[in-house]
């Protein structure tokens, strides 16, 4: 598969209030193919949002270099949607007013995406919730709103920064299913961050695991499980020697510094 996202030997440090240099992320290096879903994983601290906000050109790295579709990133472009950890709506706005945020912001014709911004939200579920509020809406269901916000332009990459980590269970795994729909109908380029290895594994096409900080690739496994999947495949031995692989490049055990 060609490669769409390029990281070559990315590296990032921070200056702290007492003058020292805080290195975050060193000498990272990965592609993602086009129409690939990839997560990254790794401790808390290892710079996973450090790593998802360079790609996004959020912020700037140190050294190194990010290419999409062989330009190099020098800060935000239109082809990236972003979902954060919190879905971060409005409250003054309707579900469908947060969804077509990002089309006033560009100038986009309203009309035109006014209809693309319907047709995802009842894709997603929530074509009764259009006029609702963030605040008449469950966490799960902002989340929804969030992903929708992201796809409205239609980027050809969506970066989500664990944006399942804060609710229950059973939501995340039904939103896990119900991002795996989307991408199926979209086909994105997907870099997924997550604590959860087992959510990594269950969602990729391959999972990047990364060194507490300074965040340094320890390896790129592939996810060799059939698709579409089904959350009964998290029961089955390859599903669990790829979660034992995982584990052992972290070099942790089953809850322990932050990974499940």
């Amino acid at each position: 598969m060609p490669s769409f996202i390029e990281l070559r030997q990315v590296t990032k440090s921070y200056r702290t209030l007492q003058e020292e240099d805080l290195l975050a992320i060193q000498d990272v290096s990965f592609e993602v193919g086009k129409g690939e879903f990839v997560s990254v994983v790794g401790a808390s601290g290892c710079g996973k949002t450090t790593l998802l906000k360079i790609i996004a050109g959020l912020i700037s790295h140190s050294s190194g270099e990010v290419l999409i579709g062989g330009s190099s990133v020098k800060g935000p472009r239109r082809d990236i949607g972003f979902v954060f950890q919190q879905p971060v709506l409005l409250p003054w706005r309707t579900v469908l007013e947060n969804t077509l945020l990002p089309v006033e912001v560009m100038n986009l014709p309203r009309e035109q995406y006014r209809k693309r911004a319907l047709e995802i939200l009842d894709m997603v579920g929530l074509s009764e919730f259009v006029g609702k509020y963030p605040f008449e809406l469950s966490g799960g269901m902002q989340q929804r709103v969030s992903i929708t916000r992201a796809l409205v332009y239609d980027p050809d990459v969506l970066l989500l920064d664990e944006p399942f980590g804060a609710l229950d269970a059973m939501t995340r795994e039904s939103l896990n299913l119900e991002l795996l729909r989307i991408w199926s109908n979209h086909r994105k380029t997907v870099l997924f961050v997550t604590h959860s290895i087992s959510e990594a594994i269950f969602l990729s096409d391959r999972v990047v695991a990364l060194t507490p900080r300074p965040g340094r690739l320890a390896d790129l496994v592939e996810v060799d499980l059939p698709r579409p999947r089904r959350l009964d495949m998290m029961q089955t031995e390859g599903f669990g020697k790829l979660a034992r692989r995982i584990r052992s490049l972290l070099g942790i055990g089953e809850g322990v510094g932050g990974i499940e």
